[in-house]
């Protein structure tokens, strides 16, 4: 034992033949803490998601000797590259853990409180999810706990045997610049990789098309570094710009008769969904009652149901589509082609509102970007009406009030285009007992008291969300100017940790299921006219409107209000013909079946719709 501790600690003194082991034991130690480290992370994400088997999980990232190695190599390098540049182990070894575990942290409680995985691209966002994270009530599981034993475990390991370093500066800047090596070249060669990412095992997952699972089948550090691919602009399988510009040429943008150009107010409702789509609640009287106002629009309407991309968050996906008519999209860093734009050229004033930062989702700066001349934040209107953290709950009436003001004033100068993001009604929802109607019981529903707990405050929200909206219609069917108002839910709603709630009322989120993807991803919407717009258009907009993504709904709204639009939307209603959902998981819809797989033909069409979108948004736009 006393030669052991001699090697480990390396006492002044002692003899060479000593040296020369102390030299390999910290070589093996360090790697060996780098290894703990990463399967430390590797523990977060297998217990991550509560509707995977953990256990099964982790066998499966053990039985995978590439997929270790590529969780694993990070923490490793990570630790040698501290060594080097610190000389002390116990430095590399806290330089490593709180990194790694902060992003194991991250992704495990961002998969149980919104079953939605961490990607490089929420690093942008990171003053968004501070400020969203607090709302949470966050599970110190024992996992968490085992965690800061292992720290401290670890750091009292590396300061008590692992105490020397290598003391030349030559050894330690080859060393160093060895490891800034071998991290440069393995992220673009295996990280980034996409051969090496299909071709890792996705084994002791349920649903092949779920992103949440197939993400946790390969592990924590490996998807998440492998998502920063996305943060750069990617094209379309076998894009040619040369193409897509002269498939754009061959659709010309078709402009609004002077006499058909009514207003458009648009509202993107957030986390709003009809909970009687789920059959444990159709039958609840409370929650039916919740929705009547927004049964008797659909039948004065033209409704359906949106097709998102997003669950319990990420609402700028829903809401760009809605806007460029992309259904996928980069970040916006620049002026972008997009719906707007077109209105304006056509003579439309472009405004909106949001009661909410306008640094969020930077949409004060990507809001202009996509052709909006004024739009109203907390910062330039709402911060004097309402506070901040009061608008999460109760500022729908507000948000009413201030757009039908603004659109009397406005429309005065001409046909107006306003586009709002409602704020109110944004989870989590308390499982506490509500201070306004209990809606579901226990009793009546078989949910537990914490379900109905979650879903009571989410309905309260939802029932003054609705009367707020019977004014703005009211009011706007008051008005002598032509108004077409557009109402669609973002996403669904938080519903528990874990989806808990949802669980409780039969949802499976089967994705390769129809019935299951409507559960996870529907949300409806609305196309609602003033008797004013229907006289002037000669249509009643009334019906069916059908189910379809995001990136049609804008589409649909030129259709019934009879105008062509720009060229671009020529090729959208010939890809909504073949398939009316483009989802990012790479689902479709044929004939009412959900496919991954298109006839060649169709899928023709489809990239080159792909090509055309990816063209437009990364296109210079014409300096007027």
């Amino acid at each position: 034992m006393k030669t052991l501790l001699t090697i480990m600690r390396l006492p002044d003194g002692s003899q060479e033949h000593c040296g020369r082991a102390h030299t390999i034991w910290l070589a093996l130690a360090l790697t060996g803490m780098g290894c703990c480290v990463g399967g430390l992370s590797l523990f977060f994400s297998a217990t991550a998601y509560v509707s995977l088997n953990s256990w099964h999980l982790l066998g499966a990232y053990l039985s995978s000797p590439l997929l270790m190695f590529l969780n694993l190599l990070p923490p490793v390098l990570l630790i040698w590259l501290f060594y080097f540049l610190f000389r002390r182990s116990w430095a590399a070894f806290i330089c490593t853990f709180l990194p790694v575990l902060a992003i194991a942290l991250a992704n495990y409680f961002k998969i149980r409180l919104r079953s939605d995985p961490l990607l490089a691209s929420d690093l942008l966002l990171a003053a968004e999810a501070g400020g969203i994270v607090g709302n949470y009530t966050l599970d110190l599981t024992w996992l968490v706990w085992f965690a800061l034993f292992c720290f401290v475990a670890g750091l009292l390991f590396t300061i008590f045997l692992m105490p020397h370093g290598i003391q030349g500066w030559r050894e330690r800047t080859f060393g160093a610049l060895s490891c800034l090596a071998l991290i440069g070249i393995a992220f673009v060669s295996l990280y980034l990789n996409p051969t090496v990412y299909d071709q890792t095992p996705t084994q002791a997952i349920r649903y092949a098309w779920s992103d949440v699972e197939v993400y946790l089948s390969k592990g924590g550090l490996y998807p998440f570094l492998h998502s920063f691919r996305d943060m750069l602009p990617t094209p379309p399988e076998n894009y040619d710009k040369e193409e897509a510009d002269s498939l754009l040429q061959q659709y010309e943008d078709q402009s609004i008769p002077e006499g058909q150009k009514v207003s458009v107010m648009g509202i993107m409702l957030e986390a709003f969904c009809d909970l009687t789509d789920f059959d444990a609640l159709a039958g609840q009287e409370g929650v039916t009652q919740v929705y009547a106002p927004w049964h008797q629009l659909e039948a004065q309407s033209i409704s359906g149901d949106l097709l998102t991309n997003i669950f319990a968050g990420g609402t700028v996906d829903s809401e760009w589509a809605f806007l460029t008519g992309y259904s996928t999209h980069d970040e916006f860093w620049k002026d972008t082609d997009s719906y707007v734009w077109y209105l304006k050229d056509q003579g439309y004033q472009t405004f909106g509102s949001h009661p909410g930062f306008g640094w969020f989702y930077n949409r004060q700066n990507v809001n202009q970007y996509l052709g909006f001349e004024e739009y109203w934040f907390t910062e330039n209107h709402y911060g004097e009406l309402v506070d901040p953290v009061f608008a999460q709950w109760h500022s729908d009436p507000l948000l009413v009030q201030e757009l039908l003001a603004q659109m009397k004033e406005r429309v005065q100068s001409g046909p107006c285009f306003s586009f709002s993001v409602s704020y109110q009604n944004h989870g989590p929802y308390s499982t506490e007992l509500p201070s306004g109607p209990r809606h579901l019981t226990p009793e009546g529903s078989g949910l537990s008291q914490e379900s109905c707990n979650i879903w009571n405050n989410y309905l309260n929200g939802v029932a003054e969300t609705l009367q707020a909206l019977t004014t703005l219609v009211q009011g706007l069917e008051e008005m002598e100017e032509p108004v077409v108002l557009v109402l669609f839910g973002d996403h669904k709603p938080w519903g528990g940790n874990g989806n808990s709630a949802y669980i409780e009322m039969g949802a499976t989120f089967d994705l390769s299921t129809l019935d299951g993807f409507y559960d996870y991803y529907a949300t409806p919407y609305v196309i609602w006219a003033n008797s004013a717009a229907k006289e002037t258009l000669g249509r009643d907009f009334v019906g069916d409107g059908g189910d379809f993504s995001p990136c049609f709904l804008m589409t649909e709204l030129f259709d019934q209000c009879g105008w062509t639009g720009p060229g671009f939307m020529e090729l959208s209603r010939q890809v909504r013909a073949v398939t009316p959902l483009v989802h990012t998981q790479g689902l479709y819809l044929v004939d009412g079946q959900l496919t991954d797989t298109l006839a060649p033909e169709d899928q023709a069409l489809l990239d080159q719709f792909l090509s055309a979108e990816y063209f437009r948004e990364n296109q210079l736009l014409p300096v007027e």
